[in-house]
């Protein structure tokens, strides 16, 4: 799958010379969906992000991939990938039903999305299961569904508890920037390992450098915009919109906690429990924007971040799992981070952190776009 999508970004690239160079020129508005991919018939006036955000909607709503859908000969022609299959057909038949339903029903308000019948499966299940009426159901723990809990300690208790266990809110606060190296496998790297490395500085800028096979993937929040530079991407330099832009402003803020803790407005406390094991959460609340949650284990340390991007039809998670703290300069830091969202999931481990490491203004710039990939 992902050497299947590599292809076809490097196809999407060779169709596209109106953004070879990966930029909106000045004047001109953002690239629509239609814009960059061929035979879009519904999902149109949405961003390019927003669309790719939208398809990984549907591969998880059905526990399908691109090639299910797309024809079968997709990754080596981008008009076969652009051609209509009866799968296809079938999924524009129900985002009109989905959207009707939500008109007629809700308000317009997306109730109902392509995972309220699929729950994950090709095929929605009409026949009542005795098995998982009588069993017991497995808990998602980032199906957090009551706020506030009741005896539950408050935010600011929970967030000092989180400063003890890291070092000290003094010494916390005085991180205000850092570097970082070690290895990042994916789905996109077809789970080759490959060098990374990550620049971050308070309060909200952050940069990450995965020096993949196909070439070098750029992820850059420069505390206002945010593009990802990579030649597996549908566009050589595609920006960031909406809950994308704002996710990576969260994930730039969430490496100082001072900043994470003053990040929102509102705190909302709840509990869960992952693998077993009880965790507190956290759920911030920002006018306008979805969520964020975030779950402290036992001794007081943040094993999880659960933000939320809206599509055109349905909301989605991403998740990093944060893992292996260690002790860097008298403060701990997790050396192991582990990301998952609908197009895939990523693991980060880290070799070494360098705190307060003096670094060029320019890693926080907007990269250059991406070259076409390397041959493999």
């Amino acid at each position: 799958m992902p050497k299947q999508l590599m292809i076809i970004g490097t196809i999407v690239l060779s169709l596209l010379p109106v953004v070879a160079n990966g930029a909106v020129p000045q004047g001109q508005r953002l690239q629509m969906a239609e814009d960059v991919f061929k035979n879009v018939q519904i999902l149109k006036g949405i961003p390019v992000d927003e669309f790719m955000d939208t398809m990984g909607m549907i591969s998880a709503s059905t526990g399908m991939n691109c090639v299910n859908c797309h024809a079968s000969d997709n990754t080596t022609s981008w008009d076969k990938f652009a051609e209509d299959t009866p799968l296809k057909e079938t999924a524009r038949k129900m985002l009109l039903m989905v959207n009707t339903i939500n008109k007629d029903n809700f308000k317009g308000v997306r109730a109902v999305t392509c995972y309220t019948c699929h729950n994950g499966i090709q095929r929605p299940k009409v026949i009542p299961s005795l098995l998982v009426q009588y069993g017991t159901p497995l808990e998602d723990p980032n199906e957090v569904l009551i706020f506030p809990n009741a005896g539950a300690p408050p935010a600011e208790e929970i967030f000092e508890k989180y400063f003890q266990a890291i070092g000290g809110k003094q010494k916390v606060a005085n991180l205000t920037s850092f570097t970082a190296k070690g290895n990042y496998a994916g789905y996109d790297t077809d789970q080759v390992k490959s060098s990374i490395e990550i620049y971050a500085k308070a309060p909200n800028q952050r940069t990450t450098i995965v020096h993949a096979p196909f070439g070098d993937s750029v992820r850059t929040y420069d505390g206002q915009g945010a593009w990802i530079a990579s030649a597996d991407k549908p566009l050589p330099l595609m920006p960031l919109t909406g809950g994308n832009l704002e996710s990576a402003k969260i994930e730039a803020v969430s490496a100082f906690p001072i900043q994470l803790q003053q990040a929102f407005i509102q705190w909302r406390v709840g509990s869960t429990a992952i693998e077993d094991k009880p965790v507190r959460v956290l759920q911030g609340i920002n006018p306008r924007q979805p969520s964020v949650n975030l779950y402290f284990d036992e001794s007081g340390l943040l094993v999880r971040l659960v933000r939320f991007v809206d599509t055109a039809i349905g909301r989605i998670p991403s998740q990093i799992d944060f893992s292996d703290y260690r002790d860097v300069a008298g403060i701990k830091m997790p050396f192991r981070l582990l990301v998952t969202w609908t197009d895939g999931q990523s693991t980060i481990e880290l070799t070494e952190i360098q705190p307060n490491a003096p670094m060029d203004a320019a890693k926080f710039g907007k990269p250059a776009p991406a070259p076409p990939p390397k041959s493999q």
